[in-house]
C-alpha cells in the first residue's frame, strides 16, 4: 500500500462511525424508563442478522467457509459471544458512551493477558499505561459504581473477552476473514438466543412488530454489517496500529450522537476519564512490543544453520511484519 493512501483510515473512520450508530440506536430501544426491547432481544437480532448479511457477502465472494477446525476459530468465537452478550447487557444498564468506553479498553486486557499467555511482563511503562487506564474508568463510571450498577462490571467483561477473541485471531491468518465473521456471528445467535430463554425479560416480544422499534432493529444488523465490512477493508489495507487507534473515534462518534439524540450534558469530570482511557489504549496499540507473540524460549533454541535464500512467498492479505495479536481484522462483537 502507498504509504500516502488515506483509504484505510478513511474507511475506519466509517466504520466507526457504522459501529456508533449501532450503539445509539441500541441505546435508544433498551434505555430506562422509555424501553422499546429488552437487551435481550436486542442482541439476538444484531447477532443473527449480521449472521445472515455475513453469509451473504462470504457466499457472493466465493469464500470457503469453515466450521469445526481449527480449534482457535472456536476460542474467537465463544470468548466473542460472551462480550457481545455482556456489551448489550451493559447497554440496558449504562449509556452508549460509557458502554463503548469501557469495552475499547481491551488493549489494557491483552496486555495483561499476554503475561500469562506469552510469559511477557509488561514492563513499568505498559504498568503505568494500564493504571492510567484504570483511573480513566474510575472517573468515567464512578456514579454507577457507587450505585452498585452491574453493566460496569459487565462492559469490563465484555472488553476482557474481546482480549481473548483478539489473542485467538493472532493464529488465524489462514482462515478467510469473512469465515471467521461468519462462525463468529453464527456462534453468537446461539449465546445470545440462549440469553434471551435464560434471563428475565420485562418487554412483551409483540414490542418487536411495532414499525419504529422494527425498523430500528434492522438498523442495528446493517450498521454493525457495515462496520464490520469497512472495519475489514482497513485493517486488509492499512497499518493495523494506526488502523486500531482511528477505530477509537468510535467513543468521540457516540458522544456527539449522544448528545445530540439524548439531549446529554458532557460531563467533564467523564470528559477527563475518557481521555486517560483513549491515551494509554492509543499509545497500546502502537506498541507491538506490549502485546507480541510468545518468544522462543533458549531451551529451544536452534544451533545456528548456514544462511539459505528465502523462498518467494505471496504476501496475505492483511498481514503485518509486526507479528502482534492486534495485527488482524479486529471483528467487533
Amino acid at each position: 500500500m502507498n504509504q500516502s493512501d488515506a483509504r484505510p483510515y478513511v474507511w475506519m473512520l466509517c466504520g466507526s462511525f457504522a459501529f456508533a450508530v449501532m450503539a445509539v440506536l441500541a441505546e435508544y430501544l433498551t434505555r430506562k424508563p422509555d424501553t422499546f426491547c429488552d437487551w435481550q432481544t436486542v442482541v439476538v437480532f444484531r447477532a443473527a442478522l449480521v449472521t445472515m448479511f455475513a453469509a451473504a457477502l462470504a457466499w457472493q465472494a466465493g469464500a470457503r467457509l469453515v466450521w469445526f477446525r481449527p480449534w482457535r476459530l472456536w476460542v474467537r468465537s465463544i470468548s466473542g459471544s460472551c462480550s457481545m452478550v455482556g456489551t448489550f447487557y451493559a447497554f440496558g444498564h449504562l449509556h452508549a458512551e460509557d458502554v463503548v468506553t469501557l469495552c475499547n479498553t481491551f488493549p489494557l486486557w491483552v496486555a495483561l493477558l499476554s503475561w500469562p499467555l506469552y510469559s511477557q511482563a509488561p514492563g513499568w511503562k505498559t504498568m503505568a499505561a494500564i493504571l492510567v487506564g484504570i483511573a480513566g474508568v474510575v472517573l468515567v463510571e464512578q456514579p454507577h459504581i457507587e450505585a452498585g450498577n452491574l453493566g460496569v462490571f459487565a462492559a469490563l467483561a465484555a472488553a476482557l473477552f474481546t482480549a481473548i477473541a483478539m489473542l485467538g485471531l493472532h493464529r488465524l491468518h489462514d482462515v478467510d476473514p469473512r469465515a471467521v465473521v461468519v462462525h463468529f456471528s453464527a456462534v453468537a445467535t446461539i449465546f445470545c438466543f440462549v440469553a434471551f430463554l435464560v434471563t428475565p425479560r420485562t418487554q412483551p416480544l409483540t414490542r418487536v412488530f411495532e414499525f419504529g422499534v422494527f425498523l430500528r432493529l434492522i438498523g442495528i444488523g446493517v450498521s454493525a454489517t457495515i462496520g464490520q465490512v469497512f472495519l475489514t477493508l482497513a485493517f486488509g489495507r492499512g497499518a493495523p496500529a494506526k488502523v486500531s487507534v482511528v477505530g477509537l473515534m468510535q467513543i468521540v462518534f457516540v458522544m456527539v450522537m449522544c448528545v445530540w439524540a439524548f439531549d446529554r450534558t458532557v460531563n467533564t469530570t467523564a470528559l477527563i476519564g475518557t481521555g486517560l482511557v483513549i491515551a494509554p489504549t492509543a499509545w497500546l496499540l502502537t506498541r507491538p512490543k506490549a502485546t507480541s507473540a510468545v518468544k522462543p524460549s533458549p531451551a529451544h533454541t536452534l544451533p545456528p544453520a548456514t544462511p539459505q535464500p528465502a523462498p518467494n512467498r505471496t504476501p496475505v492479505s492483511g498481514s503485518n511484519s509486526e507479528n502482534t495479536p492486534l495485527a488482524t481484522p479486529q471483528l467487533r462483537p
